[in-house]
């Protein structure tokens, strides 16, 4: 064998030996034992989760959702029955009242307008703040006959004086106004004219009852003058010891005739006075039902609860403002950081914004819905959330009086420039109220980093240098998580790392 044979074996030797070698190093590197696996699983060990120290301004809110709603809700139904129509009994008024044209939900409804009809007859809005009670005619009088006049007045029907007193002036103005709308004003019924008829009649029978009596007590007069005489000539004879005596038939005669010719004038005066007092309110008529009177207009029809050919006895639907709120409600938790005129943000799904002010709290905003409930006019907003809280800087009055501080607290918000909400009515809104703010940049930490000693005291833990310690606080206002904190003890900057958790 050569020697260049024997270094080739030689290197081929080592080289397998190497690869052997790395075979296992490598191989070792991939083996541990059990101890070093359960090491390598087992958890580092725990230290303080730290945050940053920020200089802020802060801003506390409520933050709820709520609904956008159209103001003043109250009931709408009619005071009476409508006049005359097709279905008229004897007395003038419809039998059944039926709605011949039923209200259109939505309308804008202005003074003057007609609302609905009913039996054929319309029903009216006029400005009052004195409700519709009874049918307005003439000789009627008090505040709500002035208020129509007043009415009728500022719609171009001059009803002459605003004396409160419904007189002829007034009924040409009530029938030149149904005119102008497509309709007749009530006339005096069927029943109304018969009955006229039946008092003139009466009048005309005691009239002549008391000519018949006079004409017959004519003699009857003589006859009481010869009673007299004879009385007289009866008691001067009997002075003189006469024994003649006057005729007891003549004195009964004259008593029965004086007493039939007063009975009779009695009968004319009576039968006057009826006649007198029917003319007075026979006329031109404002049925009770066919003029609704409203605090405020225009107003709008918000709902309708009848329709074509149902009867107008009940509820007709529920009628509103034309200016626009928002409802909410807030755990009473939020309601006591909560007061009147306090600023507030809404928000649309949108993204549009309008700003408004806390204008009812509780029972108060509540009312406002409640004078709908029986037309099915309640609204609720969501229960809210808190998105900050307050110190003593920004605490309000309380607004609820509930002892359970989760109860439900209803808010009214008013929205001067409704019109930002024009198109939003009963949609959600992101409701956000402003109770208070730091006063310029402060210090602030998360809420976790607060710690409260049983005496009362408030500290941070700082981390520096790998090293814990505390600086006692005093804290402010706190808002989304956030607390403004002042250092008594101690040095608190910016960007110092205080201890939210372990």
């Amino acid at each position: 064998m050569s020697r260049f044979s024997s270094r080739k074996h030689l290197g081929a030797l080592v080289g397998a030996v190497v690869l052997v070698g790395a075979g296992g190093w490598i191989a070792g590197t991939q083996v541990r034992s059990p101890a070093d696996a359960a090491a390598a699983h087992t958890a580092p060990k725990a230290g303080p989760v730290t945050v940053a120290v920020q200089r802020q301004s802060l801003t506390a809110t409520v933050v709820a959702s709520g609904s956008v709603e159209f103001t003043s809700p109250r009931p709408l139904a009619l005071a009476g029955a409508v006049g005359t129509g097709a279905s008229a009994t004897a007395g003038g008024e419809g039998a059944e009242q039926r709605i011949t044209k039923a209200p259109v939900a939505g309308t804008k409804v202005k003074e003057g307008d007609v609302l609905m009809a009913v039996n054929g007859r319309p029903v009216l809005a006029l400005s009052g703040t004195v409700p519709m009670y009874r049918a307005l005619g003439p000789g009627a009088s008090g505040d709500d006959v002035k208020q129509l006049q007043k009415a009728l007045r500022r719609l171009g029907f001059d009803p002459g004086s605003i004396s409160g007193t419904y007189g002829q002036g007034t009924a040409s103005a009530v029938t030149s106004w149904y005119t102008s709308k497509g309709y007749e004003a009530q006339k005096p019924s069927a029943e109304d004219e018969q009955q006229l008829g039946q008092l003139q009649q009466a009048v005309s029978a005691a009239q002549q009852t008391l000519l018949t009596t006079n004409s017959a007590s004519g003699s009857g007069g003589e006859t009481e003058t010869g009673t007299e005489t004879g009385t007289e000539s009866g008691t001067a004879a009997s002075a003189s010891g006469s024994t003649s005596s006057p005729n007891p038939q003549s004195s009964t005669d004259a008593q029965i005739h004086h007493l039939q010719l007063e009975s009779a004038k009695k009968a004319l005066n009576m039968a006057n006075a009826a006649l007198s007092t029917f003319q007075a309110s026979y006329g031109t008529k404002v049925p009770a039902g066919e003029v609704v009177f409203f605090p405020k207009l225009p107003v709008r029809l918000n709902k309708v609860t009848v329709k074509t050919g149902d009867t107008a006895s009940g509820p007709i639907g529920t009628v509103t403002s034309s200016d626009l709120e928002v409802q909410a409600v807030v755990p009473g938790s939020d309601a006591e950081l909560l007061r009147k005129g306090m600023a507030v943000q809404v928000t649309t799904t949108d993204g549009k914004k309008a700003t408004g002010t806390v204008s009812a709290l509780g029972a108060e905003a509540a009312s406002s819905t409640t004078a709908a409930t029986g037309s099915g006019d309640d609204s609720e907003g969501s229960a809210g959330t808190t998105s900050g809280g307050t110190g003593s800087e920004s605490a309000g009055t309380s607004a609820t009086s509930a002892t359970d501080s989760s109860a439900p607290v209803q808010l009214r918000i008013s929205v001067p420039n409704s019109g930002e909400l024009a198109d939003e009515a009963e949609a959600a809104v992101k409701v956000t109220i402003k109770i208070g703010a730091s006063d310029g940049k402060v210090l602030a930490v998360p809420l976790a980093a607060i710690r409260t000693s049983s005496d009362g005291d408030v500290r941070v833990q700082v981390e520096r240098g790998g090293r814990l310690s505390d600086v006692h606080v005093t804290v402010g206002l706190s808002a989304a998580g956030l607390v403004e904190v002042k250092p008594t003890s101690g040095t608190l900057e910016q960007g110092d790392k205080v201890v939210v958790g372990e």
